[in-house]
């Protein structure tokens, strides 16, 4: 027995003392760190800092606000199958009495991360310098973040204990903090501000200030509340004792949103309770706190908003066509009609995930396409609005749209049989009987698009009947040859007022037209088309003013079979988004033989003028061409990624940018513009566009939405150098812009670009250099090298910097006769025909 005591004594020894513990970590890095050029990180599994946790995440730590209890860190952090990881700020655990060791049990909560959209892989690096802040690279060498803190020298990082990551100047000042850049988490001491928001994970919804109330909206366009409140109050069981409740009051204060500075109760006293609290917008729209219960050493969820608003209002509270009943989700038609099912379950196993259709929608086959009802439901309308019709024209103006999935008719008070129509692009979830919330539609019935399966195979005495129809209609055939090429040449003679018939028909149901005009409504807008703006190939500009007095701009396009395409895709362009940066369609006349479009008037004309100083008093500063490239840069984001359909502009110039009376910048002129699904990674199209803006795989005619990048780096270059691409009064060797671009750069003699006639330009020289960085990152020859848009924007707003691995190799195709211009924006690329400009490019 003794000698039994004696093993267990030795055992106890190994165990606690010589034998490693997994995922224990002695020397966390704590607090303040100092800033040097080979202060970096590698994500790497095998660091002594890595952590795995029993729910499968991974951290690799890389600094902790404390050494025991509940912390926060920052560093590399994956998720259960960790093939992607985030640079990030989470919860972690450490234990308070086993030698500072990271409980494996507890896993990591993460509360902000710097690259959700941009995730890296494993032996990614994290750089921290007093030049350029922290870096994030992944393993290719390409940057997936960085806090772009040029512009400040950073002395050091710190983790603080209220969760705020600060880079620190030489004076221990934040020149950047986490804190400044929230994600879908808000920590107990952390507040939201006018302009900030909690955006969900995948971006569908949004927690945002305004004034004194939070608004939680889906990001539709406009964007829809859900709710909105002063505050609200959670209710956290983290007391010693069960029937003690803390109740946190959340909401906005002094114009700010955050927690309330609170006591609790514990026995006898009262105790603050200090970073154990963080709330969390999820990717259903719901709102969650979550406190730590010490005791327990688990983490409490609480729903915030379970109090306030039902269920069934999320908006995808039962995912895409999905109705919610008494918080219980189902398909619109749950069982079959006449043996067909139409609509299963994206997942059987969870009914919240929506439905979608047996056989889907196909555009190519309209002809088999009905409506089911549904009744007595609600529904969010985010397409266009049909007036003053009757449900059978409702239903039939869906049918014309190919992408709308459902129509709704909502009857006028004074009429049962009138209303308005909504044409849904996309079906939320819906509700049973009304919401309670305002800007949903109030309980109708839906009639929902579906598309007819494949009838079965006939039986054999079918096949007989068949087949004698088939010989009695071949006979017949013959006899009605000659009237039928009879009819032919009837449609051929009738094809162009036919098609001008079907195409204003086709019009009354483009998504989005808010007014259609009469050609003779338009003459009395612009006294018979009196004042000329401008003039070009597709026709010219008036202007005119609408009858409250607001002034328009109206374009009159000529040659109906040059323009129609033209005309075409821009009113279903541009009347079907809506985006600061780009020029408001207001309206559009297709009648007979006119067509004309119908601008928001934009006082201070194209951008061409203000930067090529064919007059000195047109000229910009260098403040306002700053903002104007930002805000073509966010208009060319919008069309790029924030749209049903990606679109490609194909004619971004200076022509095209349009300037209000605050010199805001709007992208103009969708003549030439094209749809991308977002499955397509690559289109095949003809050649469109001006020579010098266009991007050198147009050669190949299979293009991306990059094309609008190289010509973006093109007018960027033309606004920094406050000259053309091509200049035929300059000397011979500097008539083209790039070329010349190439030449300054690799002797290091940008400076001498600058545009010279702008005192304001040449002041500050240094960053309008830095900026043609970012011109040269957009002109790269392999499109696959250039950024995104929302790439541009990111580093003009200072949050990412300009890739380092720049080709400067660019494509610099001669312009032949660029002083002629040209009356059709297309060119075929297999013709004669010269390439040249196209001088009307929009509203001015």
């Amino acid at each position: 027995m003794g000698l039994s005591w004696v093993w267990c004594g030795v055992l106890l020894y190994l165990v606690l003392f010589l034998i490693p513990f997994p995922n224990l970590v002695t020397a966390l890095p704590q607090g303040y760190l100092k800033a040097s050029p080979s202060t970096s990180w590698t994500n790497s599994l095998s660091a002594p800092d890595s952590v795995k946790f029993r729910d499968g995440s991974t951290v690799r730590i890389i600094l902790t606000s404390g050494s025991s209890g509940l912390v926060f860190a920052c560093g590399f952090f994956c998720n259960q199958t960790c093939k992607d990881y985030l640079f990030a700020i989470f919860y972690l655990y450490i234990d308070e009495v086993d030698m500072g060791k990271v409980r494996e049990d507890v896993g990591p909560r993460v509360v902000w991360s710097a690259n959700q959209k941009n995730p890296v892989s494993i032996n990614a690096t994290l750089q921290l310098s007093s030049e350029r802040g922290l870096v994030l690279q992944d393993a290719d060498g390409t940057i997936a973040w960085s806090t772009n803190s040029s512009r400040k020298s950073v002395a050091g990082i710190n983790m603080t204990d209220t969760g705020n990551l600060t880079l620190l100047d030489e004076n221990d000042e934040a020149s950047w903090q986490s804190f400044d850049h929230p994600t879908d988490s808000l920590v107990f001491k952390q507040t939201l501000g006018a302009g900030q928001n909690l955006t969900s994970e995948g971006g569908l919804f949004s927690l945002s200030v305004n004034a004194d109330e939070m608004l939680f909206s889906f990001n539709s366009n406009p964007p829809i509340t859900y709710y909105s409140g002063a505050s609200i109050s959670l209710s956290f069981d983290i007391n010693t004792s069960v029937y003690d409740y803390t109740p946190v009051s959340f909401g906005v204060y002094d114009g700010r949103l955050g927690f309330a500075t609170f006591m609790y109760w514990i026995g006898y006293d009262y105790r603050p309770l200090q970073n154990l609290l963080y709330v969390r917008l999820g990717a259903d729209g719901h709102l969650r706190g979550y406190a730590w219960q010490k005791l327990r050493s688990k983490w409490e969820e609480v729903d915030s908003l379970k109090e306030y608003i039902d269920f069934c209002d999320y908006l995808m509270a039962c995912g895409n066509y999905g109705i919610c009943r008494n918080a219980q989700c189902s398909c619109p038609v749950p069982k079959s009609i006449n043996g067909t099912n139409y609509f299963k379950r994206t997942n059987d196993s969870l009914p919240d995930r929506g439905c979608s259709l047996v056989s889907p929608l196909s555009c190519e086959d309209t002809q088999n396409q009905f409506f089911l009802e549904v009744q007595d439901v609600t529904y969010v309308s985010s397409g266009r609005v049909v007036q003053n019709t009757h449900l059978e024209g409702c239903k039939q103006a869906c049918l014309m749209n190919c992408s709308c999935q459902a129509a709704s008719l909502q009857y006028y008070s004074w009429s049962p049989f009138r209303g308005d129509c909504h044409i849904l692009s996309g079906i939320l979830s819906l509700k049973s009987g009304d919401r309670n919330v305002t800007e949903y539609i109030p309980a109708a019935s839906i009639y929902i698009k579906v598309q007819n399966l494949p009838r079965a195979i006939p039986s054999p005495g079918r096949k007989k009947r068949n087949r004698f129809v088939i010989i009695l209609g071949s006979s017949l055939a013959s006899l009605f040859g000659l009237f039928l090429l009879i009819g032919i040449l009837v449609l051929l003679f009738r094809k162009n007022n036919d098609s001008d018939e079907a195409e204003e028909y086709y019009l009354d149901y483009v998504p989005g037209m808010p007014t259609r005009y009469s050609f003779e409504d338009l003459q009395a807008m612009t006294k018979n088309f009196s004042k000329k703006l401008g003039v070009g190939g597709f026709g010219t500009v008036f202007e005119g003013a609408l009858i409250d007095g607001t002034k328009i701009a109206v374009k009159h396009l000529n040659g109906i079979n040059q323009i129609k395409k033209s005309f075409l895709a821009e009113v279903e362009t541009i009347g079907s988004i809506h985006h600061f940066n780009l020029v408001r369609l207001i309206g559009f006349c297709a009648q007979r033989s006119h067509r004309l479009l119908v601008y928001e008037y934009m006082s201070n004309g194209s951008l061409d003028k203000w930067i090529f100083h064919k007059n000195h008093e047109f000229n910009l500063d260098w403040h306002r061409r700053k903002k104007i490239i930002l805000d073509i840069a966010k208009g060319l984001t919008y069309l790029h990624e924030d749209c049903d359909k990606k679109i490609a502009h194909l004619d971004v110039k200076p022509e095209n940018i349009l300037l209000d009376e605050n010199f805001n910048a709007k992208v103009a002129d969708f003549g030439l513009s094209k749809l991308i699904d977002r499955d397509q990674s690559q289109v095949v199209t003809i050649m469109r566009g001006t020579p010098g803006y266009l991007a050198p795989e147009w050669l190949s005619l299979v293009i991306t939405e990059k094309v609008d990048v190289y010509s973006f780096g093109v007018v960027l270059l033309e606004i920094l150098c406050g000259r053309r691409h091509f200049d035929h009064s300059q000397p011979e060797e500097v008539m083209h812009l790039l070329g010349l671009f190439m030449e300054k750069l690799q002797k290091k003699q940008l400076l001498d670009l600058v545009d010279k006639y702008c005192e304001d330009m040449q002041l500050h020289g240094a960053e309008v250099v830095d900026m043609m960085r970012v011109s040269a990152w957009c002109l790269q020859s392999d499109y696959s090298k250039r950024p995104s848009m929302s790439m541009v924007v990111k580093v003009l707003e200072g949050v990412m910097d300009v890739e380092e691995n720049i080709d400067y190799n660019f494509c610099n195709p001669p312009i032949p006769n660029t002083r002629a211009r040209v009356m059709h924006p297309e060119v075929n690329v297999g013709g004669a025909t010269t390439l040249l400009d196209s001088v009307l490019s929009g509203p001015r």
